[in-house]
């Protein structure tokens, strides 16, 4: 980012911490689309992507005054995202399954690169399909970045329970952009 884009940057975010409803559009517009993707992609549809979106921004907007680093407004707001998203989905009854610590996690041929190789869009739509819990922790881990100790803690569930979620959701991409695959080549 240019030195101008950040003062204005700045600029938008002073101005909206002081309820400038404009400089709230502006900042809205510049983070909608890279939130909305998030939203997307752990919501698994539209409506409810939409829903986290506006809820996820009318929390933003209501707390910026307790924002103390302005220079940190991005990181705020995609952790705001996703917690709503988090919140949304557990109201729906996320579902995890715990492992016990000792098990062994029988992880697959595919590695996460050739996993990121598909077309991102074909892969959320993949996603659609998995379970809330897989899908949680898949966007968390491969997509946000989070380590899985600190998506245990985000989740509120075990280490464990993260990396079996992943592990499953890993082998149920693995088999849905396998089979669409073997479609495509005739196989």
């Amino acid at each position: 980012m240019t030195s101008s884009h950040q003062s204005i940057h700045k600029y938008l975010i002073i101005q909206s911490q002081q309820g400038d409803a404009r400089a709230q559009r502006e900042l809205y517009q510049l983070y909608a689309k890279a939130m909305y993707n998030i939203c997307r992609r752990m919501m698994g549809n539209d409506e409810d992507a939409q829903d986290a979106l506006q809820d996820a921004f009318v929390d933003a907007f209501t707390r910026l005054n307790t924002l103390k680093n302005i220079n940190t407004f991005s990181a705020w707001i995609k952790r705001i995202v996703i917690n709503r998203c988090i919140n949304a989905i557990k109201k729906r009854r996320l579902v995890t399954v715990d492992l016990n610590e000792s098990s062994d996690y029988a992880d697959d041929e595919m590695d996460d690169d050739q996993i990121m190789r598909f077309k991102a869009k074909r892969i959320i739509q993949c996603m659609d399909d998995l379970s809330d819990g897989c899908k949680v922790v898949m966007n968390l881990y491969l997509f946000e970045g989070y380590d899985h100790s600190e998506i245990a803690q985000i989740l509120s569930i075990s280490e464990s329970a993260s990396k079996s979620q992943y592990c499953k959701a890993k082998m149920k991409l693995r088999k849905l952009l396998g089979e669409e695959k073997q479609q495509y080549y005739g196989g």
